[in-house]
């Protein structure tokens, strides 16, 4: 009998790429759940579940231009902030604007680098005589950004600039007495009866807002609540202005983990925390 020969033996197993990091597991399942929130960014959703912020003494007025979520990869928080306010002035921007790093420091001086819009920083936090600025522009459709401490749920927290991060504000909600109200001018929400949404344009909710002084606590304002946006969750969230404007009010000093212990590499403005980004609010115009 004639031996047989032997089969050749089997290819090599194929390499497998190596397991996403975990941190690249939770960018992408973030990236995902973004897709889920709607044309308004889940405030809707949000609204209903922290309906018992909506004071029932008050009617709520929503103005909101939510932004289009971004996810970031890193220390990139100012960045990411900044390309999520900017594409609400530019809805084409282009992604890779984002990527190369940059030694700019400057908000506003980067903002008007990479993007087309003008950029205003006001001194002095979101209070004060900064507040109806701050209320005509949000509810004018205009985004800013503010750096505040960020506690374990995004929220701001009081942690003298151990947290810092970057958030964007893309909307308000006016707290008025029930009396001051147009009917005419707004849309009552079918799920929560204090909540109102405006049938005109902007400008013209604008004028109305400014000519019965409802911008300002002076007049028949009783109550301001922000809508943000930040680098590390698809979803917006709201927050009290006076709890915002006390994390904003008391960056002091960057974290000594930060300063090289976490692998990072960290922009500071120059004279630090305390004097580039305490009570600091970056404007963004067209």
């Amino acid at each position: 009998f004639m031996a047989l020969p032997f089969p050749p033996p089997p290819p090599p197993p194929p390499v497998l790429p190596p397991p996403p990091s975990a941190d690249r597991v939770l960018r992408d399942a973030l990236e995902r759940a973004s897709n889920q929130l709607g044309q308004d960014g889940g405030v809707r959703e949000l609204l209903r579940r922290r309906r018992e912020s909506l004071s029932d003494s008050l009617q709520w007025l929503l103005f909101q231009q939510p932004a289009p979520p971004l996810i970031q990869d890193g220390p990139q928080c100012g960045l990411v902030a900044l390309w999520m306010a900017a594409s609400l002035l530019s809805p084409s921007l282009p992604l890779p604007f984002l990527l190369p790093p940059t030694p700019a420091a400057d908000m506003a001086a980067l903002a008007q680098e990479l993007f087309p819009c003008h950029a205003e920083v006001l001194s002095g936090g979101l209070e004060g005589p900064n507040l109806p600025q701050i209320l005509q522009h949000l509810v004018g459709g205009l985004p800013l950004l503010v750096p505040y401490d960020e506690d374990s749920n995004h929220e701001p927290c009081c942690r003298r600039g151990h947290k810092a991060h970057w958030a964007v504000l893309t909307g308000v909600l006016l707290g008025i007495q029930a009396l001051k109200l147009n009917p005419n001018s707004y849309q009552q929400d079918p799920d929560i009866p204090n909540l109102f949404h405006p049938l005109g344009r902007r400008e013209e909710m604008l004028a109305e807002l400014l000519g019965r002084g409802l911008l300002d606590f002076g007049g028949g304002l009783q109550g301001v609540l922000l809508l943000a946006q930040q680098g590390k969750s698809p979803r917006c969230q709201l927050w009290g202005s006076g709890v915002l404007h006390g994390s904003n009010g008391q960056l002091e000093e960057l974290s000594p983990r930060r300063c090289g212990g976490d692998g990072h590499s960290y922009v500071v403005p120059p004279g630090g925390l305390g004097e580039g980004l305490r009570g600091r609010v970056v404007m963004l115009y067209p």
